[in-house]
């Protein structure tokens, strides 16, 4: 069994980012497959491997991918397993990509459309469909724009859904092409993987690139991807960390405002009783009035 995973966001950008005729045809059949659209021409525009670890607050793997007719795609492999912050760290996705056009001098209806195609592995959304799509759209499910004039999308896929234990016959091609995903590494010992590898041009294409991983060059993606992640982790624990103690502070700030207020008012009560006895008011009488026993208006008054 060999190394080679494609949940491994490095491996991801590899295989399909790659400044080179075979990784584009590869990343043009996963963009027709999964935007379910015929994908002619495309262009990495990051195909570069980020290296530098240290000097990266939220290291982000993603492919900036653009179309002929300048659709921009964003196109990205999370790793990670949790539901934490998912749909919100998405829609900032969606919403960053739009807003990064260049719009000055220009017409509104001159905004070109962006999608984030978005691949993770657990149970985000309440439905059995394993892709998604999502737009801008009210309560009852209208469209806030005509959908030919739709800008903004947002395309999920919850790899968690498959059903491994389909026939192959019957797994459609985005089935087919998450199967491989998730069971690359098995390589032809898993007897799907193998038939597809022998049938499937697209899965051809796929393990043409993801054979082109040398045992060493992959250790070094490996060893990449766990500083990544380990320089990941760090900072959010860190930032975890500075947050609780915000939290504490802000805690010990509202204590002292409290007891600030308790003692202003307690001021404004000795205040008064003083006034009251002034004017010749008796203890028993200021205790009534007060709703405060005798002996609390006397510690008020030390």
């Amino acid at each position: 069994m060999r190394s080679a995973n494609l949940l491994n966001d490095f491996a991801f950008k590899y295989v399909f980012g790659e400044d080179c005729k075979e990784a584009n045809d590869a990343l043009k059949s996963l963009l027709t497959v999964f935007l379910e659209r015929k994908v002619n021409h495309v262009v990495v525009k990051n195909s570069e491997i980020v290296k530098d670890f240290s000097k990266m607050k939220s290291p982000r793997l993603d492919l900036l991918v653009e179309f002929d007719d300048q659709t921009t795609v964003d196109l990205e492999m999370q790793l990670r397993q949790t539901k934490d912050n998912l749909p919100i760290r998405f829609s900032y996705y969606l919403a960053r990509l739009h807003g990064s056009q260049e719009l000055e001098g220009k017409y509104y209806g001159e905004l070109k459309e962006t999608i984030v195609l978005v691949f993770f592995n657990v149970n985000l959304i309440d439905n059995n469909r394993m892709c998604n799509t999502f737009t801008l759209r009210n309560e009852d499910g209208l469209s806030f724009v005509e959908e030919s004039q739709d800008r903004m999308k947002l395309r999920t896929v919850e790899m968690a859904k498959l059903d491994v234990n389909k026939p192959l016959e019957e797994m459609n091609e985005q089935e087919k092409m998450i199967y491989y995903f998730l069971n690359c590494h098995k390589g032809m010992e898993d007897s799907k993987i193998k038939a597809m590898i022998e049938s499937d041009g697209v899965i051809q294409m796929l393990e043409k690139r993801v054979e082109t991983i040398s045992d060493d060059g992959w250790k070094k993606i490996i060893e990449d991807f766990q500083k990544l992640h380990e320089n990941e982790e760090r900072m959010e624990l860190q930032l975890e960390i500075e947050e609780a103690h915000k939290q504490v502070e802000e805690a010990h700030k509202q204590v002292e405002d409290a007891n600030k207020q308790v003692e202003q008012k307690n001021q404004e009560i000795k205040q008064m009783i003083q006034l009251m006895l002034t004017n010749g008011m008796s203890l028993e009488f200021i205790s009534k009035s007060l709703s405060k026993s005798e002996d609390e208006i006397r510690d008020l008054l030390r």
